[in-house]
């Protein structure tokens, strides 16, 4: 499972539908609606969170909009409710720039052109998250 930190638009179509999925696999885990990944690293900052259920959610809304700006039809009932106003969930740096080096190194193999794309881009978060100073995060496997 991985809910990457960086914004949907640099994943490639494969790597968005893998998202989709597995954004709402950690939606039930986050629901208590399975019995496993009920202590998968990448939750942590979901439950850290005040509101857990609207920040996965607000995740999912991310992901599905940039589903509907490149024209795919995820489906949009498998959000729950949402917030306006959601506080973000803070991420630091080193999490943003370890996710970068890892997606490129993905995509440079799975996709080499979405790899030629945007290899000279910087790395931009979700808007769900508050990206402020610091090293990668401790529930990270590098």
């Amino acid at each position: 499972m991985r809910l990457w930190t960086i914004h949907p638009e640099f994943l490639d179509t494969k790597g968005l539908i893998a998202l989709w999925r597995e954004s709402l696999l950690a939606q039930a885990v986050i629901r208590g609606q399975t019995k496993g990944y009920k202590h998968h690293p990448q939750l942590i900052r979901f439950y850290e969170h005040h509101s857990p259920r609207y920040a996965i959610n607000g995740f999912l809304a991310q992901v599905h909009a940039e589903s509907l700006r490149r024209g795919y039809n995820f489906d949009k009932s498998k959000i729950g409710p949402t917030l306006a106003s959601l506080a973000p969930i803070v991420a630091t740096t080193g999490q943003l720039e370890y996710e970068w080096g890892h997606l490129l190194h993905k995509l440079k193999s799975r996709s080499p052109d979405e790899y030629s794309r945007i290899r000279n881009f910087r790395a931009r978060a979700n808007p769900l998250f508050l990206i402020t100073a610091g090293p990668i995060a401790d529930w990270e496997k590098p």
